[in-house]
């Protein structure tokens, strides 16, 4: 047990149960530990149904199968090192720890919930960013060790946001001279024709993720400043082309956008005391048709070459609201049933196309 939880006696054994109880330091506020009304402690008997858990004053004794029960004394353990660096607890924050020690307990990774939640990257404006799962830990530590990152995942996954964090980390520390924020301008579906306005403001609606992800973390006043110094540049992709960029931290943002020849092209800026974070969605181009990614392009081109990484990020790292999630999950699993052999509705629209422009329903449309 880490500081601040040990072990009263023995297990006893039962019919195949264990009874262990916990005893938390009385540093470590209850209230803290349990959540509000007992929130946290709801999250956790809900994610343990084998587990009985009972609470009394300082103590919680743990009731249940011997595997279930050591989890929960890991997530305990977890929890109080977290409050111990003087990070509250969330249910999210609960819930992501669980999924981490059971992946743990499968042999499927080895990081410690409170490793993760406790890696902070920037603090501003009274408020701390950090990443929230597994893969995101990866991925940040991955952009401090490498001189090219593609983060590659679905929407909501923090690819973006967490590289903007990197980036201002990396300008606050003087280890870069500035930033170099760049998408391609592509409409994602929409046709938005001839826009008005200075050739600021026609770009200005494709760069505004990229603007809104630097409010939180700058000072709002600060931010005109350091653009008018060209210590922050937000330009789109086609102005990328015949420059050098040194001393720099570079994000392209919406990769799936780029052609396989934009892809080269962004990636040979790359000057002396770089790096660059490229990032995307493979699931969602909006190219026109016949146009290859360039990002799905680059997974095969740059699989081999030292000091790229790829991180790649699934639903599971997706910390917007919880439905994101689901709607990630259930797209992919709609886009498995397309590709699949023989299924269902890629054989009715096979069929439906061989009949002509005729069939339908009624035979008419």
């Amino acid at each position: 047990m880490a500081p601040g939880a040990g072990a009263e006696g023995p297990p006893t054994e039962g019919s195949g149960v264990v009874r262990h109880t916990v005893v938390v330091a009385p540093e470590v506020p209850m209230v803290s530990l349990l959540g509000p009304r007992d929130e946290l402690l709801r999250v956790l008997e809900r994610a343990f149904p084998r587990a009985d858990v009972h609470v009394r004053g300082n103590e919680i004794t743990l009731a249940g199968a011997p595997g279930e029960v050591a989890l929960v004394e890991k997530l305990l353990d977890q929890m109080t090192a977290v409050l111990r660096s003087g990070q509250p607890l969330s249910p999210d924050a609960v819930e992501r720890s669980v999924t981490m020690l059971r992946a743990a307990a499968a042999g499927t990774g080895n990081d410690r919930p409170a490793d993760v939640l406790t890696l902070n990257i920037l603090s501003s404006r009274g408020r701390t960013i950090r990443p929230k799962t597994v893969n995101q830990k990866h991925y940040v530590d991955a952009i401090d060790e490498n001189t090219i990152v593609f983060g590659i995942g679905p929407a909501g996954t923090g690819k973006t946001y967490l590289a903007m964090a990197k980036a201002v980390q990396a300008l606050q520390s003087k280890r870069v001279n500035r930033i170099v924020l760049t998408r391609p301008a592509v409409e994602a579906g929409e046709r938005l024709g001839f826009l008005p306005g200075t050739l600021t403001d026609k770009i200005d609606p494709y760069l505004r993720p990229l603007y809104d992800a630097l409010h939180d973390m700058l000072d709002p006043d600060s931010i005109p400043r350091l653009m008018a110094a060209g210590t922050i540049e937000v330009a789109p992709l086609a102005y990328m082309r015949g420059r050098t960029l040194n001393d720099a931290f570079i994000i392209l943002d919406e990769a799936q956008n780029t052609s396989a020849e934009q892809m080269k092209m962004f990636l040979t800026r790359l000057g002396f005391n770089s790096r660059m974070v490229v990032t995307g969605d493979v699931t969602q181009v909006d190219l026109p048709g016949g146009t290859t990614s360039g990002l799905k392009v680059v997974q095969e081109i740059l699989a081999d070459v030292d000091d790229v990484h790829f991180a790649r990020l699934s639903s599971s790292d997706v910390v917007r609201h919880r439905l994101v999630s689901d709607i990630v999950e259930a797209y992919g699993r709609w886009e498995e049933s397309r590709e699949a052999p023989g299924a269902p509705r890629a054989a009715n629209r096979q069929q439906r196309r061989a009949a002509g422009p005729t069939a339908g329903r009624g035979g008419v449309r």
